[in-house]
C-alpha cells in the first residue's frame, strides 16, 4: 500500500513543483535548473560510486563485514536514478542520498529493523558465527553422524577394503 502511495505522491508533488517554480521563474531557467541537476548529479554519482567501489574492495580484501559498503552503493545508484529523473522533489532526495551522513542515517535506520543471517570468512574459509556456549580446540573436527540399528546391519561380508591372501 506504501509503495502505491509512493508512486501516487511523487508525481504530483512533481507536477505542484514545476507549476510554482515555473511560474515564478519562467520556463527556461526551470528546464535549465533540471538540466543542470541531471548533470552535476551524474557527475557526483560517478564520483561518490568510485569511492564506494574502492571501499567494497577494502572490506573484501581485509575480509571485512561489506554490508555496509554495499547499502552505500544501492543508496548511490537510487541517488543516481533519482536525479536522472526529471524534477525538483526528486532531486532533491537523490541530493540527501549522495550526501555521506544521510546514507550512514538511513543505513543505521535499515540495520535495526533487518536480522541478517551471516558467516564469518576467516583464513582457513568460511566459519559460523562464534558461539560463546561451545568450546573448540583445534585438534576437534566436526561431523555428523547417525546410529545404525543392530537388527538392520548390513552382513559382515568383504568391504572391498581388506583383501585376503
Amino acid at each position: 500500500m506504501w509503495l502505491f502511495l509512493a508512486f501516487l505522491a511523487v508525481p504530483l508533488i512533481e507536477i505542484a513543483l514545476f507549476i510554482q517554480i515555473g511560474g515564478a521563474i519562467g520556463l527556461w531557467p526551470t528546464l535549465g535548473i533540471v538540466i543542470i541537476t541531471a548533470i552535476m548529479g551524474t557527475w557526483l554519482v560517478r564520483t561518490q560510486g568510485a569511492m564506494a567501489m574502492g571501499q567494497l574492495r577494502r572490506s573484501f580484501s581485509e575480509l571485512d563485514d561489506p554490508s555496509e559498503p554495499l547499502a552505500h552503493g544501492a543508496m548511490i545508484l537510487f541517488a543516481g536514478a533519482l536525479l536522472l529523473t526529471p524534477g525538483f522533489f526528486t532531486d532533491a532526495v537523490g541530493f540527501a542520498l549522495l550526501m555521506p551522513p544521510v546514507r550512514h542515517a538511513a543505513f543505521n535506520y535499515i540495520r535495526k529493523r533487518v536480522h541478517v543471517q551471516r558467516f564469518d570468512m576467516g583464513p582457513n574459509g568460511p566459519q559460523r558465527p562464534h558461539d560463546p556456549r561451545t568450546h573448540r580446540h583445534p585438534d576437534v573436527i566436526e561431523t555428523e553422524y547417525h546410529e545404525v540399528d543392530p537388527a538392520n546391519r548390513p552382513s559382515q561380508g568383504n568391504s572391498g577394503w581388506t583383501t585376503r591372501h
